[in-house]
């Protein structure tokens, strides 16, 4: 599968618990720490300079303390980018996180990458249909396949307004919870890369969409890695494979996903990628999301030094 060493990372200003999506998402925890957003910046501080230091261009932008955005530090729900130059906005289940899309990072990546167009899906949120990016889906970019689990946040219809636009196919299925609760995102129970996947199968409760999904990843090449629901828990199907530029293979993970997996998952997935992680439990238990919610992934062409034009995105 396609990896890539340009991301975009959003620097949080108002990081904090947020009761809108917490309806949902039943990773999230309210805890009583104080200080939420001083300790959460410093985690990701310190998973940016773990990322730099091995060879990833971070491309870091600071979120905006007006409006508050509670989970800016989680951009991938909002926004992604492909080969082609193109650009998708996505529909967001919860009111205030419709305001991270920001035109002024979309302006400023222009300098520096081609971005050929814009192409904005968020028109769904008028039909309370959601499709949160690549926390809702996860793509083979390779083998052009969409996978999603549905739950109030990723729906059907701009899943498949993605897929005929993008030119995918797709695979849905239902996953839940150890309460029988819909999970809220594909990327913390599934984590697809070049040579392997990780998932949790036991979540997937009907024998027809677990088999359809081992099938179409084993199709596809990949060695599957299956996770508990305690792993899942920890975040250990929120991974995210990457690529720096002296072309090695990196696996993103947080310190407790890692921590989490026993000894014939790590020499698994160590025979695939060198894994790197850092402490992000204060961000977890907060925001439920871990180290791959915290990454949006640049696929645009990088321009050429000799073009100093903008383009401008329709």
């Amino acid at each position: 599968m396609k990896t890539t060493n340009s991301i975009l990372m959003i620097r949080p200003a108002n990081f904090a618990y947020n009761p809108e999506t917490a309806v949902n998402n039943k990773f999230q925890q309210a805890t009583a720490v104080r200080n939420v957003q001083d300790l959460a910046l410093k985690q990701f501080d310190n998973m940016v300079v773990l990322l730099q230091s091995n060879g990833i261009d971070v491309n870091l932008f600071q979120d905006t303390a007006i409006p508050e955005t509670p989970d800016a530090i989680f951009p991938n729900n909002w926004i992604s980018f492909h080969e082609d130059g193109s650009a998708i906005l996505y529909p967001m289940f919860a009111q205030n996180r419709r305001t991270e899309r920001r035109s002024e990072i979309l302006q400023a990546l222009q300098g520096k990458f081609q971005l050929n167009k814009i192409i904005d899906l968020s028109y769904f949120e008028k039909q309370n249909l959601f499709l949160e990016g690549t926390g809702s889906m996860i793509l083979d970019r390779d083998q052009k396949i969409a996978y999603m689990c549905l739950s109030p946040r990723s729906t059907r219809e701009p899943l498949l307004e993605f897929c005929r636009i993008m030119g995918y196919t797709t695979l849905v299925f239902s996953a839940v919870d150890r309460h029988n609760y819909p999970i809220y995102h594909t990327n913390v129970m599934l984590c697809v890369g070049t040579s392997f996947a990780v998932v949790c199968t036991e979540a997937i409760k009907n024998d027809k969409d677990r088999i359809a999904l081992l099938n179409s990843l084993q199709h596809a090449g990949k060695e599957i890695v299956n996770i508990s629901y305690q792993q899942m828990a920890h975040f250990a199907g929120n991974m995210l494979q990457l690529a720096n530029n002296f072309n090695d293979n990196l696996l993103v993970l947080s310190e407790q996903a890692y921590l989490s997996l026993n000894k014939m998952q790590l020499l698994c997935l160590e025979k695939h990628a060198k894994l790197l992680y850092a402490p992000l439990d204060i961000i977890e238990k907060n925001g439920g999301g871990s180290a791959r919610c915290m990454i949006a992934e640049l696929f645009l062409p990088i321009k050429k030094t000799t073009d100093k034009t903008i383009v401008t995105a329709s």
